[in-house]
């Protein structure tokens, strides 16, 4: 009887060890990436009051994004996320987790040829990443990862390893390809291919042709279809849907025009809001898929948008963005501030993976988080190694998504064009916690500088500039130094770097 109990109890010891070692799936990971998609692109209200409530502006009522409502509410949103204010170096900074102004891409890259701009510095990295390059999904590739790329690329240029996704580290590419929009919305055009701008013709979609299909739709379909690809393969994904919408060409989809036809905005404006509301539908159908699937507690999905809105609603400075300052390309806080979103598709705080990387619920954080964060969060979490000298500008967002401050991070951000030829042409602006300095170049006038106390005057009115000449003095020796580190690019006038000058009134 006593060698009986002994031989149970060891048995009842073996079997809690063994499920105590268990090890844990490896989590899929979306990073759900919208093309030109402003902070106030949606019914969910991210900016917030002193006491941290999220107030509602006028545009948050004229867009219908309940499926962003939905992942909001189960997950956790940052109301000040920020990204460059042009679309490629946004997008290379997400799969290198640099800032563009070390990784070089600080334009958007024309596929056909340079567009360094005028005064432009003569080595910025035109050509983007490449098969050399470290990136994100080249890292979860070699983690076990099944890698797949659904959408907008815009890494590099025709004829460069950045035009082709697959050379990348992405083992799957649909659609994909140099240029950053579409020839055509429609499936009756080809997308491109049968009439709109077919120098922009989306690529590897032909069975779409000639249908009703949406362009959205139709990519929805292929991730969605990838994606069931990878679970057959008893693979963990990492899916980049990065979808065309919602840059131009500003065409209605058909599926949501009714909703907007008594808005009293413009038809432009009105299409904007249905291809708003497009990937809405296409990020609610994602979730329902990975849910059929029975792989949503294990399925992580972050939601941003590439920079500032380009909502075609009027003026420049008050409108896309309203009541921020600024749009796609401006140096205002409209042209950087993204939303963002993380959330587990069926949250469940026992859930083993979940408890990897906790994310709080229905809740704000105000602590600032970037592009830059994206590609450490996502290494961190699926314990994908990144080499010890390798630089990443970024931080793991763990404590932050969890709704904790992380006093180890910097609050700043560093948003460097040194190019022209866009509606805010060669500056530099760098936010550091409440303070935004905004450097601009002398190009065909003197040198000029903003200054903004953000907590005070978030909408970017009143220029301190003057008023704050020691702060104006600090926040340049700051950006000074954040050029310095990641090793920036000015613009050039006959071959001379214009580099940063000091106001002449401030003395060190």
């Amino acid at each position: 009887m006593n060698k009986l109990i002994l031989s149970l109890a060891i048995f009842l010891l073996i079997g809690l060890c063994s499920c105590g070692n268990k090890e844990v799936a490896p989590p899929n990971i979306i990073v759900f990436l919208v093309d030109d998609m402003g902070l106030m692109d949606t019914s969910v209200p991210f900016m917030c009051d002193t006491e941290g409530t999220p107030i509602e502006y006028p545009l948050n009522d004229f867009y219908r994004t309940p499926n962003m409502e939905q992942l909001a509410s189960q997950g956790i949103r940052f109301t000040n996320f920020y990204a460059h204010s042009v679309c490629s170096p946004t997008r290379n900074s997400i799969m290198t987790g640099q800032n563009s102004a070390r990784h070089g891409s600080t334009n958007w890259i024309r596929s056909e040829r340079n567009n360094r701009t005028e005064f432009g510095p003569q080595n910025w990295n035109w050509e983007g990443v490449n098969s050399e390059s470290v990136t994100l999904p080249r890292q979860l590739q070699q983690a076990g990862y099944k890698t797949i790329h659904v959408g907008k690329a815009h890494f590099g240029p025709i004829a460069h390893d950045g035009e082709d996704p697959l050379k990348l580290g992405f083992d799957v590419n649909i659609a994909g390809n140099s240029f950053g929009q579409p020839g055509s919305y429609y499936g009756e055009d080809g997308y491109g291919h049968i009439k709109g701008q077919k120098a922009r013709a989306v690529p590897g979609l032909e069975k779409y042709h000639r249908t009703e299909t949406f362009l959205t739709e139709a990519l929805t379909l292929e991730a969605n279809a990838a994606i069931t690809q990878a679970k057959e393969e008893g693979k963990p994904f990492f899916l980049h849907m990065a979808h065309y919408a919602v840059h131009a060409p500003f065409q209605s989809d058909p599926r949501f025009a009714d909703n907007y036809k008594e808005s009293g905005k413009s038809e432009r404006a009105q299409a904007y809001a249905t291809l708003i509301e497009g990937i809405d539908k296409s990020l609610g159908d994602i979730m329902a898929h990975v849910k059929e699937l029975g792989i949503e507690k294990n399925t992580l999905i972050l939601f941003l948008g590439d920079n500032g809105s380009d909502a075609p609603l009027g003026n420049e400075e008050y409108s896309s963005s309203s009541p921020l300052k600024g749009k796609k390309g401006n140096h205002w806080e409209g042209g950087m501030r993204v939303p963002f979103i993380a959330a587990w598709v069926s949250p469940d705080n026992t859930s083993s993976v979940q408890q990897l990387m906790p994310i709080e619920t229905n809740s704000i954080q105000q602590q600032l988080g970037s592009v830059l964060d994206i590609f450490p969060t996502i290494c961190q979490l699926t314990e994908a190694g990144v080499a010890d000298e390798y630089v990443l500008d970024g931080f793991a967002l763990q404590k932050q998504l969890a709704g904790e401050s992380n006093s180890e991070r910097t609050e700043r951000f560093l948003n460097h064009f040194p190019h022209g030829n866009h509606r805010t042409n060669y500056f530099t602006s760098l936010v550091d916690a409440d303070w935004k300095i905004i450097y601009h170049y002398p190009i065909e006038s003197p040198e000029r500088y903003e200054l903004f106390n953000l907590a005070d005057d978030p909408f970017e009115v009143h220029n301190l500039a003057k008023e704050k000449p020691e702060q104006l003095k600090l926040m340049m020796e700051l950006l000074h130094d954040e050029m310095l580190d990641k090793n920036a690019l000015y613009p050039e006038v006959d071959g001379v770097a214009l580099t940063l000058k000091l106001p002449t009134e401030i003395i060190y």
